[in-house]
């Protein structure tokens, strides 16, 4: 750990800012050059979260020994299949890699090798692991910090963003190998492999249904009509945003949503007496707002949404004593053994084993319980070997306990 008083700033990269590869020539050459590099690849994805719709990667930083540091537009650069073949079988390095592999994929690069300093860092009981933090306690230095939520989108991109890119991916190897280390000797590097492995074999999540349920705020909106509202507006936004390539809270935010299902407007004036529709991007689509409300308001009973029916998983947790107070008490216990397990081997408990399978497995447990068919069932229920391994013997156990006393 290091002195907060002996951090030193991380200002400039080594070797200043590359220039930001814009055309396929500048893109084989890169290619060619972290082809011929050494060792695990750093990367970092630049997206424009709250300003645009899509999730799409609008800069990617690499580093590489051997290679140095490069900046792709993958705006002008939309092909990385490429850079993808050239580094196939060598460890790919980010931080929180779940946020960023989804668009480097749409770029036609997947790794076949992670390594996720975010997550080692979790493994290993770092109470905090954002990439500045971890740097900063780690390596001693402190990163650049103020750009990472701008919208990357800009063109030219400002150096002083740049410089910040760049800076992400200059000590991200280093950081690895500090965490590569101190796993090897806290015993935990073939579960942090395990974890990186999982995290490159998870399938693509599927479309929601209903998207619109999940609308800030609706929790509010208490009649069936009113829920018809949302989805109107809120299907109206989304189409609005998509086609103008805007974050969709740009051009109408939830509230707007939720407060027009509560008032029901008849008129464009009733409904520029909801502040956000006096917005210069929402007074635009005034009238097409005010015929998504009447459509909703006119709909036939048997088209309004419905409410949403019991999932396939267990309720929300708070409900259990008195849905099921057996099962309460089957997930008391199982929560104290996953937390004492966390505490011994310095890690947040959702990291030793996922929540939702430890309420699946106490919501409806085998009918005989022994640490074999407890094992068995976390498997089913996604929980990684090196978790069985330690979770499986405890939990049953303490199942078991709760038998024996007569407790359920």
């Amino acid at each position: 750990m290091t002195d907060e008083k002996d951090v030193q700033p991380l200002l400039e990269p080594r070797e200043g800012i590359p220039s930001v590869v814009e055309s396929d020539a500048a893109l084989a050459a890169t290619v060619q050059a972290f082809a011929m590099g050494a060792g695990p690849v750093a990367v970092d994805a630049e997206r424009a979260s709250g300003y645009r719709y899509s999730g799409r990667a609008y800069l990617v930083q690499l580093r590489r020994a051997g290679a140095g540091s490069a900046l792709i537009d993958p705006i002008q650069c939309p092909d990385l299949t490429g850079l993808d073949a050239a580094l196939d079988g060598a460890e790919v390095v980010l931080h929180a890699a779940t946020q960023d592999l989804p668009c480097l994929a749409e770029l036609g690069f997947r790794p076949k090798l992670l390594f996720d300093t975010e997550l080692a860092g979790r493994l290993l009981g770092y109470e905090r692991v954002g990439l500045g933090t971890m740097v900063e306690v780690v390596l001693g230095l402190g990163l650049v910090k103020g750009h990472s939520a701008a919208d990357w989108s800009t063109r030219p991109l400002p150096e002083d963003w740049l410089r910040y890119a760049v800076l992400d991916v200059e000590v991200l190897i280093e950081l690895r190998d500090v965490l590569h280390a101190e796993l090897v000797e806290s015993g935990k590097l073939p579960w942090a492999m395990e974890e990186f492995a999982a995290i490159l074999a998870a399938p693509t999540a599927p479309l929601r249904s209903d998207p619109w349920r999940r609308t800030s705020g609706i929790h509010r909106v208490r009649t069936l009509r009113g829920l018809a509202v949302v989805r109107e507006l809120w299907t109206l936004r989304d189409e609005l945003a998509r086609d103008a390539d805007l974050a969709p809270g740009r051009v109408l935010p939830d509230s707007a949503i939720v407060q027009a299902a509560l008032d029901l407007p008849r008129t464009t004036k009733a409904l520029t007496e909801i502040a956000p529709f006096t917005g210069r991007s929402a007074r635009r689509h005034l009238r097409e707002w005010l015929n998504a409300v009447t459509r909703a308001r006119i709909m036939a009973e048997d088209e309004l949404p419905q409410p949403i029916g019991p999932g396939d998983g267990p309720p929300p947790a708070n409900r259990w004593a008195d849905r099921d107070p057996v099962a309460a008490k089957r997930l008391h216990a199982a929560r104290s053994v996953v937390a004492a397990l966390a505490d011994e081997h310095r890690m947040p408990t959702e990291n030793l084993l996922q929540p939702d399978a430890v309420r699946r497995l106490t919501w409806e447990p085998p009918e005989f319980v022994d640490d074999s068919v407890i094992a068995e069932r976390l498997r089913e229920l996604g929980a990684r070997e090196w978790q069985v391994g330690l979770t499986a013997l405890p939990l049953a156990k303490a199942l078991q306990r709760l038998e024996t006393k007569g407790e359920i």
